[in-house]
C-alpha cells in the first residue's frame, strides 16, 4: 500500500510539474545584458519586457501568461552559442535577439535546428536572411546594404565628397557595413583612398589615423560600434585630423555622446528613420519612462516591434507551432511604432528604413 501512495504522489507531483510548464508561452530575450554593448540590449529586454506586461494584463496569448526568458551573450560570438543553448534548453517557442550580428549569426543555427523562431531589432547583416541558411530569422530593422546605401548617398549628394578613407571592426557588422559602403561608393564614383580593419578594443589608434591623414580622404566612414567609435574621434583630435566622421546604427547610440563627450560633436550616423510622430511610438515611451525612469536607449522601438510582431503572430496562428506562426509572421501587417510592418520572404522587415543623423549640443538630430 505504501508503494502505490508513493507511486501515487510520484505522479501527482510529476503532473503538477508538468502543468506548471504548461501555463506559461515562455519567450527568450538574447543579447548583449552586460559589458561594453549592454547599452544596446537592455533597451531590448525593458521593450520586450514592456510588450509581454501588457498582453498579459489583456488575458495573456492562447490562454496563458507569457514569461520572458533572458539570457546574456555580451554580443561575443562564442558566449552567444552558449546562451542558444540555455534557451532552448530553457524550451522558449521564439527568441528576441540577438543583438550584434556576429553573436546573432553563431546562435542562428541552433535555433533553427530547435525550430525556433529568432526577431532581431538589431542584427543588420544581410547574409543572415540572404543566404537562406536561416529561414528561422526575421529583423525589424533594415540590412546593412540599404543602411550603406544612405550613407554613401549622404557622403556625395549633401557633402559633396569625392573621397573617403574607410575603417572597421573586423566583425560580421563592421566589415560588412564597410565592404558594402565600398561597393556602392564605387558606383556612385567616390573614391575610397583607404580600406583597413582595426582590432577592437585598441588603446591607441593612431598609426591607422595618421594614414587616413596622409591618404588625402575628405572623410572617414568607420564601420562598427561605438567604443571603438569614441576612441577614434577622440584621438583624431589629438593628431589635428579635421575630417567628417560618418558611421551606423552601431554609433548611433547616447553611449558613444556620453562616452566620447565634446569630440562627438558633428559626427554623423546612420539609424533607424524617426517615428516619434506614431502614437505607438509614443505609448511605448511613456510607458518605458514610467517603469524605468528614464528615456529608452538604442533599438528599443525596433525590439518593441519585435515583440508585438511575435505575439501577433502567435495568436493569428493559434498556435505555437514553428511553420504556422512564421507562415503568420510574413502574412499580415501589424501596427508597431516603427509603423504597419510585414516580412518578406527572406525576413527582412517591410516598412523600415534608415535616416542620418548628427550630433548637435549633445544629441543625435535626425538631418537626411
Amino acid at each position: 500500500m505504501k508503494k502505490v501512495l508513493f507511486v501515487l504522489t510520484l505522479a501527482a507531483i510529476l503532473l503538477a510539474s508538468c502543468s506548471k510548464e504548461g501555463n506559461t508561452i515562455k519567450i527568450g530575450v538574447g543579447g548583449a545584458h552586460s559589458g561594453d554593448l549592454a547599452s544596446y540590449g537592455i533597451p531590448t529586454i525593458n521593450a520586450a519586457q514592456l510588450v509581454v506586461d501588457k498582453w498579459n494584463e489583456d488575458g495573456g496569448l492562447l490562454g496563458k501568461q507569457i514569461e520572458l526568458i533572458t539570457e546574456d551573450d555580451q554580443c561575443k560570438p562564442e558566449i552567444a552559442t552558449n546562451t542558444a543553448a540555455k534557451l532552448v534548453g530553457e524550451k522558449v517557442v521564439a527568441v528576441i535577439g540577438h543583438i550584434c550580428s556576429g553573436a546573432t549569426k553563431a546562435a542562428l543555427g541552433i535555433y533553427k535546428d530547435s525550430q525556433i523562431l529568432t526577431i532581431s531589432p538589431s542584427a543588420t547583416n544581410p547574409p543572415l536572411t540572404q543566404s537562406g541558411d536561416y529561414p528561422n530569422f526575421f529583423r525589424t530593422i533594415a540590412p546593412d546594404d540599404a543602411q550603406a546605401v544612405t550613407e554613401v548617398d549622404f557622403a556625395v549628394d549633401v557633402l559633396g565628397l569625392q573621397s573617403v578613407a574607410i575603417l572597421h571592426d573586423k566583425g560580421d557588422y563592421g566589415k560588412g557595413f564597410a565592404e558594402f559602403c565600398q561597393s556602392y561608393a564605387a558606383e556612385r564614383n567616390l573614391e575610397v583612398v583607404l580600406f583597413e580593419g582595426v582590432t577592437p578594443g585598441g588603446l591607441d589608434y593612431s598609426a591607422i589615423l595618421n594614414k587616413v591623414k596622409n591618404s588625402g580622404a575628405e572623410a572617414l566612414i568607420w564601420g562598427g560600434y561605438h567604443p571603438e567609435a569614441s576612441k577614434l574621434v577622440t584621438q583624431m583630435s589629438s593628431l589635428g585630423i579635421v575630417l567628417p566622421f560618418l558611421s551606423d546604427d552601431g554609433v548611433k547610440d547616447n553611449t558613444f555622446i556620453d562616452v566620447a563627450g565634446a569630440f562627438s560633436e558633428g559626427v554623423y550616423a546612420t539609424g533607424p528613420v524617426d517615428t516619434s510622430s506614431n502614437s505607438i511610438y509614443q505609448e511605448a515611451t511613456a510607458a518605458h519612462v514610467a517603469k524605468y525612469g528614464e528615456e529608452p536607449g538604442a533599438f528599443f522601438y525596433n525590439a518593441y516591434a519585435a515583440t508585438e510582431a511575435l505575439l501577433s503572430a502567435i495568436e493569428t496562428a493559434g498556435t505555437v507551432d514553428y511553420a504556422a506562426v512564421r507562415a503568420a509572421l510574413q502574412g499580415q501587417y501589424v501596427e508597431t511604432p516603427l509603423g504597419n510592418i510585414s516580412f518578406d520572404s527572406k525576413g527582412d522587415a517591410i516598412g523600415v528604413g534608415f535616416s542620418v543623423y548628427q550630433v548637435q549640443n549633445g544629441e543625435f538630430v535626425e538631418i537626411n
